[in-house]
């Protein structure tokens, strides 16, 4: 399935980074991982690093699917609030989940400096922005909710966002815990540094046919060499795997666009936050490094790629509007518009431990907009499952919860 329509910005900004061989011999090894985005890059990392004999797959080139077209907002909040999220699943677990989301950001962030290869991290503020008056009560809840776990959030009224920003809105959550990267950069950043443990990564690689035994797992590429593992991960993104129930998971395409290079910030604070709002489908934005602002959101359920071909330069035009809506004082042109699908579970959490009716195997599925933070808490809760330890995490993010 065609993960992305247009020209993702990284794509272009980045090139190919690296390039790795063709896989042209059977192997045997400790751990396979199938999928070679930034989710596949954090699991080969942390599983070489820990001196286990690791191979990784990827059909297309590394990082060209949905990690390219992703927009690389690094946030702890997810797309469900606290409040809801403790409805669905119960206190413990939903101060559980956002606990690992804000270690995870923390985690990237030394992650990227240890690694070294300019991934372009950069720690920022997020403001949550309130569309509507009947969302305030909401975010008084959320802020509420959040500070009894410990996560820091200041409640803006509307004359603290007139003062930051050229918008109005009713209210506003403020958080101090986010941070943007270049998704590409890190991906092949992480492979570069997996590859001194020991990581051997293939691309144009895609694997045909899998099947498990009392052995472990055997994998034969469209090519037909054979791998045969103790283990397998399947960090295969929005391409789902067949013991995934289909009707567990739902299909959206979004939209982003990146301007060329701003000459001014004009209204939007200080420090260029990350931006992002109660609508649902919402929009969302970020800077880059270059000067330039990256804008997402019109999402639109998943109908096929053809479908999404044809309605991307409508949501990029609305998206634009939006843009300029929000910051009159802002000049821009688009230079680079995509599309991606992501998909996402109904309470909004990953799939991530022990793949069902598959022995031997394990999924790390970044479900949701937190994908790049959940697949850092993936490469640790799998890592522990292998060896061995256990990880009570996994309940809350096994398929079939």
């Amino acid at each position: 399935m065609d993960l992305t329509s247009g020209v993702p910005f990284w794509l272009v900004k980045g090139g190919l980074p690296a390039t790795y061989p063709k896989l042209d011999q059977d192997r045997r090894c400790d751990l396979a991982i199938i999928g070679g985005g930034v989710t596949g890059a954090l699991l080969g990392y942390r599983f070489a690093e820990a001196g286990i004999h690791t191979v990784l797959l990827e059909g297309r080139e590394m990082g060209y699917g949905s990690t390219g077209a992703c927009t690389a907002l690094l946030q702890y909040e997810l797309d469900i609030h606290l409040t809801d999220l403790t409805e669905r699943i119960g206190g413990p677990g939903a101060e559980r989940c956002y606990r690992l989301c804000v270690e995870a950001i923390a985690g990237i962030e030394r992650l990227a400096d240890e690694i070294g290869g300019d991934s372009d991290f950069r720690r920022k503020r997020s403001v949550y922005l309130a569309c509507k008056r009947r969302d305030v009560k909401a975010l008084e809840r959320e802020r509420t909710a959040r500070r009894e776990i410990g996560i820091e959030v200041d409640l803006l009224s509307p004359s603290d966002i007139r003062e930051r920003f050229s918008f109005d809105r009713p209210a506003a959550l403020l958080s101090r815990l986010a941070g943007e990267i270049d998704p590409l950069r890190f991906t092949h950043a992480l492979l570069a540094a997996a590859g001194r443990h020991g990581l051997e990564a293939y691309d144009r690689t895609g694997v045909a046919r899998y099947q498990s035994d009392r052995k472990g797992v055997l994998l034969e590429t469209a090519d037909g060499w054979r791998i045969r593992a103790r283990k397998a991960v399947f960090a295969t993104g929005y391409n789902i795997p067949p013991f995934v129930p289909r009707r567990s998971v739902s299909l959206t395409s979004t939209f982003a666009f990146a301007t060329s290079p701003l000459p001014t910030f004009d209204g939007w604070g200080e420090d260029r936050c990350l931006i992002w709002e109660t609508s649902r489908p919402y929009f969302y934005a970020r800077t880059t490094p270059d000067g330039r602002a990256i804008i997402g959101g019109a999402d639109q359920p998943f109908k096929g790629s053809h479908k999404v071909d044809r309605l991307q330069g409508r949501q990029t035009g609305r998206l634009a509007r939006q843009f300029a809506e929000m910051f009159p004082g802002i000049v821009f042109d688009v230079d680079w518009s995509w599309a991606g699908t992501f998909a996402e579970t109904a309470d909004c959490l990953p799939y991530i431990g022990v793949a069902p009716e598959f022995p031997n195997g394990y999924v790390a599925l970044g479900y949701g907009a937190n994908g790049i933070v959940f697949g850092y808490v993936a490469a640790d809760l799998l890592l522990d499952l292998f060896l061995g330890r256990g990880n009570s995490d996994a309940e809350l993010f096994r398929i079939g919860r």
